[in-house]
């Protein structure tokens, strides 16, 4: 089937999920509070599957996050409000207003100068709509990750020059900032300084997501490989503590720790 009659299939399927009468008793029960997670999540497995290099894997996820647009989208049609024609014909106008060298008589010189236009289309929009937030920090989205928000105000920041010239002093206020988290764990109980301990948390989290900018690395990548690292070579280690008839949790910490560095060992070998 062309994509147009799979489209309308999809969209046939999700209005009979929703039917009151023969529909689904799940998915009548939801509303756009109740599905706004798994649309979250399943942005994240298309990441996933795109890190994990799965080409199957992320036809499928791509399938998932579309049945998110669709049931937000049917949703708002059984309001009255939109439907997911008005999503579509949204976005289609959105691209080609902000492309106006695809679409229009602009021209630019790279990438760079593309996304100037792109913010600089932004703020007219923004402007057009009423919205009086002048800020170069206007439009982030607080819905973001708050990894991907802290990138993004220190990009923003960054335009109008505030920001630091290079890694070095970066690197050098993360430690000042380590140094203060750890003034505070030593102040006594955990317990008794909890408030002081996330906000200094919070400032070395921020300090390191400009790191990772100013290293032009994506601090989401990072971190998911990070994860995948640590859930590998976990998985090694209780596969080594079987092996000799034990389970993981059995042995002590100091076992556990010689056996982090028996399977940092064999990767490195490998």
């Amino acid at each position: 089937m062309s994509a147009p009659a799979e489209l309308d299939r999809l969209l046939g399927i999700m209005a009979r999920l929703r039917d009151p009468q023969d529909g689904c008793p799940w998915d009548l029960q939801q509303d756009f509070a109740s599905i706004a997670p798994y649309t979250i999540e399943e942005a994240y497995e298309v990441a996933d599957a795109i890190d994990r290099g799965d080409l199957d894997d992320l036809c499928d996820e791509l399938g998932d996050l579309l049945l998110q647009v669709v049931f937000h989208a049917q949703m708002a049609s059984e309001q009255g409000a939109f439907g997911f024609a008005d999503v579509a014909r949204a976005i289609s106008d959105k691209l080609q207003r902000r492309h106006p060298h695809v679409f229009a008589q602009v021209t630019v010189d790279g990438a760079e100068d593309v996304n100037l236009n792109w913010e600089a289309i932004k703020r007219a929009e923004r402007a057009a709509k009423g919205e009086t937030d002048a800020s170069a920090l206007a439009g982030i989205s607080r819905g973001l990750p708050e990894w991907q928000r802290a990138v993004k105000l220190q990009s923003r920041a960054a335009r109008v020059g505030f920001d630091w010239p290079g890694p070095a002093p970066v690197l050098e206020k993360a430690r000042e900032e380590l140094d203060e988290v750890a003034a505070e764990f030593a102040r006594g109980p955990v317990q008794d300084n909890q408030a002081r301990l996330e906000e200094e948390l919070g400032d070395l989290l921020f300090v390191c997501a400009n790191l990772g900018r100013h290293a032009k690395v994506d601090v989401g990548a990072a971190l998911r490989q990070a994860n995948h690292k640590f859930e590998r070579r976990f998985r090694a280690m209780e596969a080594h503590a079987a092996t000799e008839g034990q389970s993981l949790g059995q042995l002590d910490l100091d076992a556990q720790e010689q056996l982090w560095q028996r399977v940092k060992q064999d990767e490195a070998g490998a």
